[in-house]
């Protein structure tokens, strides 16, 4: 025979009861425990599992009373206890299922020692054990509630020890004159678990699937804002560059327009058109990189120019002078569109003209996708504070499908009103059409009119 190393052996031995006492901790932690976890109520009837399980646990504490006092044989005071327990226990594991479990098993055994002592000592015939009809209902239920809300590891655990526990008693422990139920409430038991761990596993994944659809949608909001944060910044980089070069244009000839200038002021607007030009070159840079970065779909199927059109990306940033061009557009396209301007066209800086004409625009194009055949009303109003703009549609003449994108061109709008000190404002009308209201504040220039 090959020998054994008496060290090798005595090491197997210490694995072995260190596995031994690792899965009895684990099973203590996942057992051991008075943790709450309360069924939560139905989606329709919001108590009406409560209500079922209740009487559930009335009909299952009767039964256990009436076939332990009249086939069992055991007394009326162990009878209404062990009944009330077996009931109990459903009750206790709708707020506490591994509590309710212990519960139910403990009223188990009492039940079946005492039908036990009963079988032998002649007083019960041919009776069911160890398990009764109702205690096998009543296991069922907690065993489903018990799975329904702990881990498939803690229900097969729960599982197995009830299955041990019925082998203990019927296989080794045994009685005489009875049908035995052991086989049948494992078999049952197995189900029911089975069942619970499914349909567990179907409402994890609902919650998952709904979660993760939330988070989809809020990136797909994040990534659009995203988006026309960069457009506003293009536009704006356009702006600005232009001011830079005009900036750079003057100092490079306010030298030639002085007789005899000192050296002093050549160096400074030198120093000034220096600067202006590294600005410049700066700017083109980060302007390159933004346009680098076309959206994915640049389309323009109504003609109208929208932002982020892949056309013409150095043309120059629309004022409000484009807007009847704007407009004629819109009414080609299958609009009818209504202009009403009050107050006299002031002066504003570059960025509110450039905000109120891509305000307008992308009302228009909305009109366009959801109110096809309706009629548009835009309306202008200058004042002394700001501009007013107004853009209100009537009912669409005919159904359209949703857009997937809908209200991503309202973010855009609302973010280039909050970009100015602004404020916007988009909601159905009372006929059924849609209105777009904003305001844009005029800054720091003076209240000059256009000549």
């Amino acid at each position: 025979m090959p020998r054994v190393d008496p060290v090798t052996e005595a090491g197997n031995g210490r694995d072995s009861t260190s596995r031994v006492r690792r899965w009895l901790r684990v099973l203590r932690d996942d057992l051991w425990t008075t943790q709450p976890d309360p069924l939560p109520p139905s989606t329709w009837l919001r108590w009406l599992p409560h209500g079922l399980l209740c009487l559930v646990a009335f009909g299952v504490t009767i039964g256990a009373v009436a076939q332990l006092m009249d086939n069992g044989g055991v007394g009326g005071q162990i009878a209404t206890l062990i009944g009330l327990a077996q009931g109990g226990a459903v009750v206790l594991a709708l707020w506490r299922p591994v509590p309710g479990w212990w519960l139910s098993m403990a009223a188990t055994v009492v039940g079946a020692v005492e039908v036990r002592r009963q079988l032998l000592a002649g007083g019960a015939h041919d009776f069911v054990w160890p398990w009764t009809a109702a205690g096998i209902i009543g296991q069922m239920a907690v065993l489903l509630l018990l799975a329904l809300r702990v881990r498939s590891r803690v229900s097969f655990e729960a599982l197995a020890l009830t299955a041990l526990a019925a082998y203990v008693i019927q296989g080794l422990w045994g009685a005489r004159d009875y049908q035995p139920t052991g086989v049948l409430a494992i078999v049952l038991f197995t189900v029911v678990v089975v069942l619970g761990m499914a349909l567990r596993g179907r409402r994890e994944a609902r919650a998952e699937l709904m979660q993760q659809t939330t988070i989809t949608a809020e990136e797909r909001a994040r990534r659009t804002l995203l988006e026309e944060r960069s457009r506003i910044a293009r536009e704006l980089h356009d702006v600005v560059a232009h001011h830079m070069s005009v900036i750079s244009i003057q100092a490079q000839v306010a030298p030639h327009l002085v007789e005899n200038p000192p050296d002093e002021l050549k160096e400074n607007l030198a120093g000034i058109r220096q600067n202006a030009l590294d600005a410049l070159t700066e700017l083109r840079r980060v302007l390159g990189v933004l346009r680098s970065e076309n959206p994915e779909n640049g389309e323009d199927p109504y003609g109208l120019g929208e932002p982020g059109s892949a056309a013409a990306p150095d043309a120059p940033q629309p004022m409000l002078d484009r807007l009847d061009a704007l407009i004629d557009n819109t009414r080609a396209a299958g609009l009818d569109v209504v202009t009403d301007i009050r107050g006299e066209a002031l002066s504003y800086p570059t960025g509110v003209e450039l905000s109120a004409y891509r305000i307008i625009q992308e009302a228009l194009s909305n009109a366009l996708r959801h109110a096809p055949g309706s009629e548009v009303r835009v309306e202008i109003s200058h004042d002394f504070h700001g501009l007013h703009l107004g853009v209100v549609n009537s009912r669409p003449q005919r159904t359209v499908p949703r857009s997937p994108g809908a209200g991503h061109g309202l973010l855009g709008m609302r973010e280039r009103a909050a970009m100015l000190g602004g404020h916007l404002t988009a909601a159905p009308t009372q006929h059924g059409g849609f209105a777009v209201s904003a305001f844009l504040p005029r800054g720091d220039t003076s209240p000059t009119a256009h000549p």
